[in-house]
Formats: C-alpha cells, sequence, structure tokens
C-alpha cells in the first residue's frame, strides 16, 4: 500500500525513500508471479467443487456453510440424467462433472503444489535476509508509540479520506502500511501455507497433527480458502495504491530501485 500523507510518529525515519533493497526487488516480483499462479490454478481447482465444509469430510449430500456460484458442479440435482451401470458399455463409470472446462483437477494440482513450494522458499528467503539485514524490524515492524490508538486512528481516517501523497519508491512506510504488511507476511501467508499442507496427504500422513489443529482437512481447506480471499482482497487494495500515487514510479522502483 502506498504511503499517506500523515504525520510520521518515527522520529528516526528519513524524510526520503532509500529505495527498495535489491534482494526485496527480486523477492517481490516472485512472488507476485507465485501468488497468480496459485490464484490460476486454485480457482480451477476450487470449480471442480465449490463448497465450503468444516470438519473432516463434506460431500454434496452434507450440508457446507458456504456454497460458491462459480460453477454448476455445486448442485447435485443439475448432475446428468441417471444411468444404469449395465448402460455403460465399453468403459468405465465416468466421474466427470457438469463443467468439463472445470474439471481440471490434475494439471491445476499439480502446478498448485509447484508453485506453493516456490512460494515458500522465496518467503523463507525474505524473511531470513530481513531478519539480518534489520529491514524487517526497520520497516515492517510499528514501534510501540506508534501503536497508540490516536496515531492509528489519524492513519486510518487519513486513509479513508485517500490523502495520499506522490510515491516516494519505498520505505519508510507508514503506520497502516506497517500492520498490513506485518499481517499478510508473518499471518496470512504461513496460515495458508499451512492449511494448504494439511490438505496434502504426502504431508499429513507423517504428521497427522496438522489436521487435528485445524479440526480436520474440510475445515484446513476452508480457512485456506478464506486466507485466499483476504490476500486478493489486500493485492487489489494495494494496486489502487500504487495507482493512486504514481503507477510507473512505483512499479519503476520496485523494479529497478531508486
Amino acid at each position: 500500500m502506498a504511503e499517506v500523507a500523515v504525520p510520521s510518529n518515527d522520529i528516526d525515519a528519513p524524510a526520503d525513500s532509500d529505495g527498495h533493497l535489491r534482494w526485496v526487488r527480486v523477492c517481490h516480483w516472485i512472488v507476485v508471479a507465485g501468488f497468480f499462479t496459485l490464484a490460476v490454478s486454485g480457482i480451477f481447482i476450487l470449480m471442480v467443487y465449490p463448497r465450503l465444509h468444516w470438519g473432516e469430510v463434506g460431500n454434496d449430500l452434507m450440508p457446507s456453510i458456504l456454497d460458491l456460484p462459480i460453477s454448476g458442479n455445486h448442485r447435485p440435482d443439475e448432475y446428468g440424467t441417471t444411468t444404469q451401470f449395465s448402460a455403460t458399455a465399453g468403459g468405465p463409470v465416468s466421474a466427470n462433472r457438469n463443467y468439463e472446462i472445470f474439471n481440471q483437477n490434475g494439471w491445476a494440482r499439480s502446478l498448485h503444489f509447484l508453485a506453493a513450494w516456490l512460494l515458500v522458499a522465496t518467503g523463507v528467503i525474505y524473511v531470513t535476509a530481513g531478519l539480518i539485514s534489520g529491514h524487517v524490524r526497520r520497516d515492517l515492524l510499528p514501534r510501540l508509540k506508534e501503536l497508540a490508538p490516536g496515531a492509528m486512528w489519524r492513519d486510518f481516517k487519513a486513509h479513508l479520506r485517500t490523502q495520499s501523497k506522490a510515491a516516494l519508491g519505498g520505505p519508510p512506510y507508514g503506520l497502516l502500511q506497517k500492520l498490513i504488511y506485518f499481517i499478510v507476511i508473518f499471518v496470512a501467508l504461513p496460515l495458508m501455507v499451512i492449511t494448504g499442507l494439511s490438505m496434502a496427504p504426502a504431508i499429513t500422513a507423517p504428521f497427522p497433527i496438522l489436521l487435528d489443529v485445524f479440526g480436520g482437512y474440510q475445515s484446513a481447506r476452508t480457512i485456506h480458502f478464506f486466507c485466499f480471499a483476504a490476500l486478493l482482497l489486500f493485492v487489489i487494495a494495494h494496486v489502487v495504491m500504487v495507482v493512486m500515487t504514481g503507477f510507473w514510479k512505483q512499479v519503476r522502483a520496485m523494479t529497478l530501485g531508486k
């Protein structure tokens, strides 16, 4: 999210940006590519069965907590007419759903799993380098004095009024930026990764405790979806703020540096 025109509470913050570090820029674009790959493949996977349940098991005959109207696959009454097994001459019974284009579970799952490991590896590098270099402490962790209710309320109201100033092309960030970046990097993304691993039989076979932590496979799947929805909202808001504060300057700063 872009810088907002509010008084800074950080007396040590520089008046201008020093730009994005090279390793930050590289990690940023790898994460962007990985996220959109996961988003596309994840949507194809979700379209095969767009119903969310809570607990260990979920199917068409069980109540769901949310039905996503992104395909007709969640409506059993719209399946093809019932056919007796004796009428399926020459082959096994098909398991295809209504919409052939949405039945892409094979390649989508393989691509999703591959992109997930790319995202995890990049995230580990980013966090490790951020801790060693001081980037996390200096640019992402809000100071205690910044967390005062008055300061947080002023920053929040400034964002609501969209009082955005020209892009600095890097740190320092505003209070709301720091809070959101911290939640995305250290809460939402790790939770999405862990719930994703909880849905992989190859992972849960040696580590069944993952399913116990989230209350079952379907619970992990539901949490995974809502984490994705939150991250998608963050990406949309992030892009909007980039456009509002100087799109090309922001992109140039995140690509070429200051």
